[in-house]
């Protein structure tokens, strides 16, 4: 594998495509090396701090361990995600996370929108909170980290290692593709990683507070997300503008 940046405007395709990973992290470890080597300092992980972003912080302090990370904060994330936050922080003090913040608070966007617009225009919520910030963090960045796994969701299932962000005009790199919901947890419990409490607790996807739910288990790990309305997804991995 050469290591030589693959800009967004001649990406082509996913460089791992055709191979099958046979070792410990399913491909993980193999994948970020490649991609900071290529990528480098215009490298950015977008962690929302769930199961797989705990999983995916701690490989990639083992590669880069000044590497950024951005959380997309809200403001209406639950208690336990915020301290979650702060036991990262403080056992990788290298890692540079950044709380990105919407350009406006709350209140604000109340007053623009209405009380809760996310129980009326979800998507309307997700793009003020999440899907503009991140297109700010993400301005210059040539590629970005998910912890997309084909096991989430059908709309997930066909995800590649490395893929072509048209939202974002950045290259995606998905290290988790092939790793299952216990393949996760067996890291955390071997490697003694701190997680999220909610997960306990029957919330396997961890977004913000009215927008999430418990589900029942044998349940779509995404089947709590957005309850009542045809979504799934933020819009964070989708193409449309």
């Amino acid at each position: 594998m050469q290591n030589q940046t693959v800009s967004y405007e001649y990406f082509t395709g996913d460089p791992f495509k055709d191979w099958t990973p046979t070792d410990d992290t399913k491909g993980a470890q193999r994948v970020l090396e490649w991609a900071y080597a290529t990528y480098g300092d215009s490298m950015v992980y977008a962690c929302s701090f769930g199961a797989e972003g705990i999983v995916l912080i701690d490989l990639i302090s083992r590669v880069k361990p000044d590497a950024e990370i951005v959380f997309l904060d809200t403001g209406i994330h639950f208690p336990e995600t915020y301290e979650l936050i702060d036991k990262v922080k403080a056992r990788y003090p290298k890692l540079n996370i950044n709380m990105k913040q919407p350009d406006l608070t709350l209140d604000e966007q109340a007053d623009q929108y209405g009380s809760a617009l996310w129980n009326r225009q979800p998507d309307q919520c997700c793009y003020i909170r999440k899907i503009k910030p991140l297109e700010e963090a993400l301005d210059g960045a040539e590629a970005w980290i998910s912890g997309l796994r084909r096991e989430q969701s059908p709309s997930r299932s066909n995800t590649d290692f490395v893929n072509k962000d048209d939202r974002f005009q950045a290259v995606k790199v998905c290290p988790l593709i092939y790793w299952t919901w216990d393949d996760v947890w067996q890291y955390t419990r071997l490697n003694d990683l701190d997680y999220n409490t909610l997960h306990d607790q029957g919330y396997p996807s961890i977004g913000c507070i009215p927008c999430t739910a418990a589900v029942r288990d044998g349940d779509d790990e995404r089947s709590g997300r957005w309850q009542g309305f045809n979504k799934t997804e933020c819009g964070l991995h989708s193409s449309g503008k």
